[in-house]
């Protein structure tokens, strides 16, 4: 066996029919696996003590150690290694058992080694995926703590006192806030900082999938439940077993569909599409959505039970229009990320780069701040953002037509500075306006008055 075989995904094949083995083995090498094998369940836990599996094809009736036992066995030495296993027809209630117990699903003999190949695929696709979520999780935590999601003014920093509270609980969050608001970052950190980091975290997008598509996501289906499912399939629902699902734009979900979820929620459990088997799934639900649910309640295309289910915590993020003291921090932040992307040593930004900024509504939110950055980044061949460097929809005539200058960049103070002096200006001197659309108390906009000498 040369080097590029060692790379291939190693199976074990756990059977006490040698000649069924035998069958498996030729297949399944010829579709790009290494096989070992083992004639009973007794001989599992020694083999995988001395050699690293991929993925355990194991029989559900053995003469020493049956298949359940042999997975619970697995699972109580904390074996991380998916387990599909392999059962006659008249038992496959015992291999739902398995599923239950934690077996990543069940083929029924004579076994179809095309279904088999696809079962195989997808289980090793989750050893993959549970890898890359291992090596991620400290820069997940990093990433997505509280402290990341950038924001000084009132309205986000009592944002982030319910966050503390609620991320520790299992408690449904419903984010609500428009396009671009930083929904799913929240989401992110409520799940990263709860009991429930080190299970998955799911996400779905409602708006993204016609309905018919979006019930089998959320649900799963079995095999020839609707044309074209071909296996069986799990859904969200049950790939978040132990962890958290997010759902965003949920205002997008049909009633029928709303239905189905009250129920989850409810009770705990779902079937399958085109099954019969009852699952239950232990899931914390956190909901966003930039739709007006009130209103859709009111015109009956938003269930009001669903409401007070998914809104236990609401956690509204205000736009960025209402926190324009904000802004600066934002921008900088951005401004880190990509010069390092980029390998740009850019300092700053100039002052009616920065004024410019302020100026702007960002209909699009953070999202439109963000891409902004991003782009001044790339064309920027100073050290500091000029407006120049900002898309034309943010310029005035004068200062599109008039020619780059260079400029001192500002510090993050002279920022702040320059957005009160600015708010004020724009209010006429009108301090508690000003206050309010910088976000922050009449006293706090007080203090920094005095302090920067305004």
């Amino acid at each position: 066996m040369n080097k590029e075989d060692d790379k291939l995904p190693l199976i074990l094949v756990v059977d006490d029919d040698a000649a069924h083995r035998t069958m498996l083995k030729a297949n399944l090498v010829a579709n790009g696996y290494r096989i070992a094998e083992v004639a009973d369940g007794d001989q599992v836990l020694p083999f995988l003590a001395k050699h690293q599996v991929d993925l355990i094809l194991l029989d559900m009736k053995m003469e020493r150690l049956d298949g359940l036992a042999t997975l619970s066995a697995l699972l109580h030495s904390g074996c991380e290694t998916p387990v599909i296993m392999l059962t006659a027809f008249s038992s496959v209630d015992s291999a739902v058992e398995a599923m239950k117990k934690g077996a990543f699903d069940y083929i029924a003999k004579p076994v179809d080694i095309d279904e088999l190949q696809l079962l195989i695929e997808r289980a090793l696709n989750i050893t993959v995926l549970r890898e890359e979520n291992r090596n991620l999780k400290g820069r997940l935590g990093e990433r997505f703590g509280f402290h990341n999601i950038i924001g000084k003014s009132q309205a986000m920093q009592d944002m982030f006192e319910t966050l503390a509270m609620v991320a520790p609980s299992d408690a449904t969050v419903l984010i609500t806030g428009e396009s671009g608001t930083g929904k799913e970052l929240v989401a992110n950190a409520l799940h990263q900082n709860s009991s429930r980091q080190d299970f998955p975290f799911i996400k779905l997008n409602c708006a993204a999938l016609h309905e018919n598509l979006l019930e089998s996501e959320l649900f799963g289906h079995e095999a020839g439940a609707f044309t074209g499912a071909m296996q069986r399939r799990k859904g969200r629902f049950e790939l978040a077993h132990q962890g958290t699902l997010f759902l965003d734009e949920i205002g997008d979900m049909s009633l029928p569909t709303q239905a189905k979820i009250l129920r989850v929620l409810q009770e705990g459990e779902f079937e399958r599409l085109g099954g019969t088997d009852t699952i239950q799934v232990d899931v914390r639900l956190l909901a966003a959505t930039h739709k007006d649910l009130g209103e859709m309640i009111k015109a009956g295309t938003f269930r009001q039970d669903l409401f007070f289910r998914l809104s236990v915590v609401p956690v509204h993020l205000p736009p960025l229009r209402e926190r324009s003291i904000d802004v600066p921090e934002l921008a900088n932040h951005f401004l880190r990320q990509y010069a390092q992307k980029n390998r740009k040593d850019i300092k700053g930004f100039h002052q009616e780069a920065l004024h410019l900024l302020m100026a702007h509504d960002w209909p699009g939110n953070i999202r439109e701040l963000e891409n902004t950055i991003e782009r001044a980044v790339i064309l920027c061949l100073g050290e500091q953002i000029t407006p120049h460097d900002l898309p034309p929809q943010l310029l005035s005539d004068d200062v599109r037509n008039r020619p780059n200058q260079s400029k001192k960049g500002l510090t993050l103070r002279d920022m702040e500075r320059e957005v009160i002096r600015m708010t004020l200006e724009k209010t006429g001197n009108n301090r508690s306006q000003a206050a309010k659309l910088l976000g922050v108390a009449r006293q706090t906009l007080l203090n920094k008055i005095k302090e920067y000498g305004l």
